[in-house]
């Protein structure tokens, strides 16, 4: 028999007879992990935003070029109210000479088990008309903000209060 014949049978072999031969540990480290409920995905995402701060940075689109600019939201609750996709965010602002907490009703909608919060031109008193976009995933939030005629896109991670962020360890040369 032609050597690559004998080779090509033996790995056919291999692949067909592979997963038998693994048994149930191949089952369980290849079957997903069983999917969370929506109430568990809800429970999850209020103690995810609870007593936490979004830093990172926002970009202004339109006008001109600038560097990102480095911004902090602390999120003091968040609760989903009961029917539909609305939720109670207070968040503490520091904006301009505003310096205060603010409930902000808003709603947060379900891209399969990844929060997006939508704001659509809502109007917080003194100080102006705001929608946004903005993806949460694994302690990272992006997306897009107006803020009146102005807008742009912003990103960073979610911190707990009172946790540290590690840093990444440098590498020895």
């Amino acid at each position: 028999m032609n050597r690559s014949l004998c080779i090509f049978l033996l790995a056919l072999a291999v692949c067909v007879l592979a997963p038998t031969l693994r048994g149930d540990d191949a089952k369980k480290d290849g079957e997903k992990a069983e999917k969370p409920t929506q109430e568990q995905l809800i429970k999850d995402l209020e103690k995810t935003l609870t007593g936490a701060k979004m830093i990172g940075q926002f970009t202004v689109t339109g006008g001109g070029e600038r560097p990102p600019a480095k911004e902090e939201y602390t999120i003091t609750s968040a609760q989903k109210i009961p029917d539909g996709d609305l939720w109670l965010i207070k968040a503490h602002i520091k904006y301009g000479k505003t310096d205060t907490t603010v409930p902000i009703p808003l709603e947060i909608k379900w891209a399969g088990d990844t929060p997006v919060i939508t704001l659509t031109n809502l109007n917080i008193p003194g100080m102006g008309t705001f929608s946004s976009r903005v993806v949460i995933y694994e302690g990272r939030y992006a997306g897009t903000w107006q803020h009146d005629k102005v807008g742009g896109h912003l990103f960073g991670t979610i911190e707990k209060e009172g946790e540290k962020k590690e840093e990444p360890k440098k590498e020895e040369k």
